[in-house]
């Protein structure tokens, strides 16, 4: 049972750092409005994250900006039918940030440089101790900051290149029952507890056929994070404390490459925008866990995941009301990389709807803010997972209004 305990656990880790569920859309507030697209479309400095290669189009010489999400989200757990039991995840708030400064430089016109710092991946889902699943999870906690210096350099009038070296750091708390008790009927718990680095990159081509029609291709690469040195704590009775003693554990987990592929279209007042992104999440067949310390019933850990490659298909239109007052909207449909009979209470993930909306306004002449708002709804799913048998339908929904201000000169 201890075993069993300890591999769903492990498992936990993961599934969160890599599922579609988690990996976080709102990297840019005004593309965040229309969609979350940004590959074909210029807007702003957030392009350093959409496409780098069109950092070197941008009008103004130096911006500026920040920015942040608000994200609520909200899962809902249920037996399957005859069964009647239903549970619902603690509320908590997730706050995706972003940071842009870019700028060129009067001796190198076609040259330009920036640096991002954003937040990709991360999210907490915390559900009530005492509740059916609380020996797979209770809570997680995922934090992941990618910073991306960049440089970007215009070839001529229609073309833009540019690549942007990624460091990406992070830090996670997990915490489980385990399905011990002690003298007064209470269960036990388990919590894992590291920091995670890795290096990247993010590249890419924008074209500018005419005034009207843009194209762009970007590539952001997988991130291999690894773990070293994350603590791993058991409150357990006395009697078994001799199996699960204080350790560390290392791991490596490859975050995915995508490939983007965007399309935008400007007229007059208005803009539109279609990006389709391309997730390389079959990469992720195994978690490896290494415990520094084994016992008899604390083994390593080899679990196959089976994640699938993915997709997504984002649409955005923006119109201009006033010269200083823009608003948008868009949508987009998220195609889930978990396969049938690997869902779990950490990644209760399917084919999910986006819709978003959002506005920006010129304050003054250099200085403006952005407002956006996301609804994201996700299909009941039902599944019993091969490993552990844990049955049940799943359904996630979440809503994130967000702000950013953005100064250029």
């Amino acid at each position: 049972m201890q075993r069993i305990f300890l591999f769903l656990f492990c498992c936990v880790f993961a599934a969160n750092m890599h599922a579609g569920g988690f990996q976080l859309n709102a990297q840019g507030q005004r593309q965040l409005g229309m969609g979350h697209t940004g590959t074909g479309l210029l807007l702003n400095n957030s392009t350093l994250f959409f496409n780098p290669g069109g950092l070197s189009f941008l009008d103004t010489s130096w911006q500026f900006s920040v920015g942040a999400s608000l994200l609520f989200p909200r899962t809902v757990y249920g037996e399957i039918s005859p069964g009647v039991y239903t549970s619902e995840t603690v509320h908590n708030i997730g706050t995706p940030f972003q940071l842009y400064a870019s700028g060129r430089f009067a001796k190198a016109p076609k040259l330009a440089v920036g640096l991002g710092v954003y937040t990709p991946f991360g999210s907490r889902v915390q559900w009530p101790n005492d509740w059916k699943g609380q020996f797979l999870i209770r809570e997680i906690n995922l934090k992941t900051i990618f910073i991306q210096p960049t440089a970007a350099y215009q070839i001529n009038e229609h073309i833009g290149v540019g690549a942007g070296f990624v460091y990406a750091t992070g830090g996670f708390s997990l915490r489980k029952g385990v399905p011990v008790q002690d003298t007064t009927g209470a269960y036990g718990e388990a919590v894992l507890d590291g920091k995670a680095s890795g290096i990247g990159f993010n590249a890419g081509i924008y074209l500018r056929f005419t005034d009207n029609w843009s194209l762009g291709l970007s590539y952001r690469s997988a991130v291999n994070v690894a773990v070293e040195n994350g603590s791993a704590d058991f409150t357990v009775p006395h009697s078994l404390a001799e199996y699960f003693p204080e350790n560390t554990f290392s791991t490596s987990i490859k975050l995915p490459q995508v490939i983007n592929v965007g399309i935008g279209y400007s007229h007059n007042k208005w803009k539109f925008a279609l990006d389709v992104n391309y997730v390389g999440w079959k990469s992720y067949d195994t978690l490896r866990i290494d415990f520094a310390t084994n016992t008899d019933k604390l083994d390593d850990i080899r679990s196959p995941r089976q994640y699938k490659n993915s997709s997504i298909v984002r649409l955005g239109a923006e119109y201009a009301l006033t010269p200083k007052i823009q608003v948008r909207a868009g949508s987009y449909l998220d195609f889930t990389p978990v396969q049938d009979g690997y869902l779990t209470p950490e990644t209760p993930d399917n084919d999910r709807l986006g819709i978003t909306c959002g506005a920006s306004f010129q304050l003054t002449n250099n200085f403006g803010a952005d407002v956006s708002l996301l609804f994201t709804h996700a299909k009941p799913r039902t599944d019993t997972n091969l490993e552990t048998g844990f049955s049940g339908t799943f359904q996630t929904r979440a809503i994130a209004p967000g702000f950013a201000l953005h100064y250029a000169f």
